[in-house]
C-alpha cells in the first residue's frame, strides 16, 4: 500500500512518514498543495493524508481537484481547524475522515487501517483464502493457524495479491505499491520476494502463479 502525505510541517510529516513506514506502508511526502495535485495525477496511491493549510494550493482545492478526476482513493484530512463547518466542508468535498491536531500516532494508524480496508472493499480486518489468512491490522499472515515469518516486502507483495485475488498484478504495479519515489528497485527484487513468498505459503491451498510477460496472481492450488 502506497500513501501520500501532504503536510507543510516538516517535523510532523517526517514523524508520520517514519511511523507509517514502520507499519509496512510505502510513504511519499510533499510539502505543498501544487506538488500534491501533480503527484495525485499519477493515480498510484491507495490513501491520501491531507493537511488543509497548505502553501500554493490549499487542502480543500487539492481534494476538490482529486474528486473532479473521479479518483476514489480514501482521504484522511489532518487539520488544526476544529470548527464544525470546516469538517462539514471537507466531508462534503469527498474526504473520508477528519482528524484534528494534535493527535496520537496510534489513533492515526488505526484510522489509516480502517480507511485502507474500506478502500479495498473489506469490512473485516482479516482476509482468508484456503488455509491462508492475513490480519490487516497486525499485518500478520498465517497458514492453517501457523504464523508465517515474512519480511516487510514479502508482506507487501502478499497483501497486494490478496486484495486482487485471482487477478493479474504486474511487476510495475507491485513496485508502485511497495516503494516510495526515493527508492530504486529492480524487477529482479520483485521476483525474489515472490519466489520466497511462494515457498512460505506452500501447503496453504493457494499459490502465486507467474504469467510470463504479464505478472503474478494469487490463486487456489489446482486439485
Amino acid at each position: 500500500m502506497r500513501i501520500l502525505i501532504t503536510e507543510d510541517d516538516s517535523a510532523l510529516a517526517e514523524a508520520l512518514q517514519f511511523s507509517l513506514a514502520q507499519a509496512g506502508y510505502a510513504v511519499d511526502w510533499v510539502a505543498n498543495g501544487a506538488a500534491a495535485d501533480e503527484a495525485l495525477k499519477q493515480d498510484v496511491f491507495g490513501l491520501l493524508i491531507l493537511d488543509l493549510g497548505l502553501p500554493k494550493l490549499d487542502g480543500f482545492e487539492v481534494l476538490r481537484r482529486l474528486r473532479r478526476r473521479n479518483l476514489t482513493m480514501p482521504v484522511l484530512i489532518l487539520s488544526g481547524r476544529e470548527q464544525p463547518e470546516e469538517k462539514v466542508i471537507g466531508l462534503d468535498l469527498g474526504a473520508d475522515d477528519y482528524l484534528v491536531k494534535p493527535f496520537s500516532l496510534g489513533e492515526l494508524q488505526a484510522r489509516v487501517r480502517a480507511l485502507v480496508r474500506r478502500g479495498q472493499g473489506s469490512v473485516t480486518p482479516a482476509i482468508s483464502y484456503g488455509r491462508l489468512s492475513f490480519d490487516t491490522i497486525g499485518r500478520i499472515a498465517s497458514a492453517g493457524g501457523r504464523t508465517l515469518q515474512l519480511s516487510v516486502h514479502e508482506v507487501g507483495v502478499l497483501e497486494c495479491l490478496l486484495h486482487r485475488f485471482g487477478r493479474v498484478v504486474s511487476k510495475e504495479q507491485l513496485v508502485e505499491q511497495l516503494y516510495s519515489y526515493d527508492k530504486e528497485v529492480s524487477h529482479n527484487a520483485i521476483e525474489v520476494y515472490v519466489h520466497r513468498l511462494r515457498k512460505k505459503i506452500a501447503g496453504a491451498g493457494v499459490t502465486v502463479r507467474t504469467l510470463y510477460g504479464r505478472g503474478y496472481l494469487l490463486d487456489y492450488v489446482s486439485e
